[in-house]
């Protein structure tokens, strides 16, 4: 039986190459299938991964019916086996539906790939959706890290290196990293993300704010202590 399979996580877990590998290996097996994104981070019309990967893709928009768009090509007598869904947490509730509509009428294979929150920790209204629908829902066994070295459970957004909590839910930053050894943005972005463990998320500690923090003489173990009397 078809099944419509989310996979989530936060940022940096690997949820692009995963998609990417999904469609290879379905590929490799003589199937036809249909590679759709929103949003990418490099650009309309683009898988990509942090590893540098890439293949050609539908951009998904407001206006577009998935529905329509797997059975004209069906029509018109393309082969479609499976959905790639990359960025799905970008895709709209109806569109989620009409993925679950592909599934269940037309045998096909929905593999969808997205975080659940979003800055704020709020769902995003697509992957709320994937949520109530799929038939199973899987997070990533591969673990981001905050800057601190625990495990990555929050997505932030920041600005000039600092932690925002207002604003629109989408929003396209500064994703790359740029030669920081802990995968940080660059400090000085205008609009960039990161990921937090849910302590340092609470905190608002960005790594660009952790930084100075650890350089403080205000938090190392010694300082103005009076010296030892001579013996």
């Amino acid at each position: 039986m078809a099944e419509l399979v989310f996979f989530s996580g936060t940022m940096d877990c690997g949820k692009s190459t995963l998609a990417l590998q999904v469609d290879h290996n379905h590929a490799a097996r003589g199937k036809g299938g249909l590679v759709l994104t929103r949003q990418d981070r490099a650009g309309e019309a683009v898988v990509s991964s942090r590893l540098g990967l890439r293949r050609r893709a539908v951009e998904v928009r407001d206006t577009t019916d998935v529905w329509a768009e797997v059975t004209g090509r069906r029509t018109r007598g393309e082969r479609v086996d499976y959905l790639v869904c990359d960025e799905a947490q970008f895709y709209t509730p109806e569109q989620v539906e009409q993925l679950a509509r592909v599934v269940d009428d037309l045998g096909v294979d929905v593999f969808a790939f997205g975080i659940t929150t979003d800055f704020r920790t709020r769902l995003f209204p697509g992957s709320q959706r994937l949520l109530e629908l799929a038939d199973r829902v899987q997070v990533l066994q591969v673990e981001a890290l905050c800057w601190c070295g625990a495990r990555a459970t929050h997505n932030a957004r920041t600005h000039h290196g600092a932690m925002v909590v207002e604003g629109d839910q989408v929003v396209v930053g500064d994703v790359t990293e740029r030669g920081d050894p802990g995968g940080a943005p660059e400090v000085g972005a205008d609009v960039a993300y990161e990921v937090l463990c849910r302590r340092h998320h609470r905190r608002r500690l960005t790594a660009a704010r952790a930084r100075p923090a650890a350089l403080s003489p205000d938090v190392l173990p010694f300082g103005d202590r009076p010296a030892p009397s001579g013996g």
